[in-house]
């Protein structure tokens, strides 16, 4: 059985790094958030209670979509 994992890019997305727009990509790894960017290959990681955190303090924010 082989494992793919599902990348979404993020529309209207800069990278931090090389400031490239609509370069970064979203996906789930070991339950795990991590974004990159396919231009310059910026990675970040973000963990589950570092997303909770962003949620609770966001008042835009109406729920988060896990697939």
């Amino acid at each position: 059985m082989t494992n793919k994992l599902r990348k979404r890019f993020i529309a209207g997305a800069t990278c931090p790094k090389c400031k490239s727009i609509d370069s970064i990509m979203l996906y789930f790894e070991n339950n795990v958030e991590k974004l990159q960017c396919v231009k310059c290959d910026y990675k970040d990681v973000q963990s589950a209670t570092d997303v909770s955190a962003q949620v609770v303090t966001s008042a835009d924010v109406i729920g988060v979509f896990k697939p």
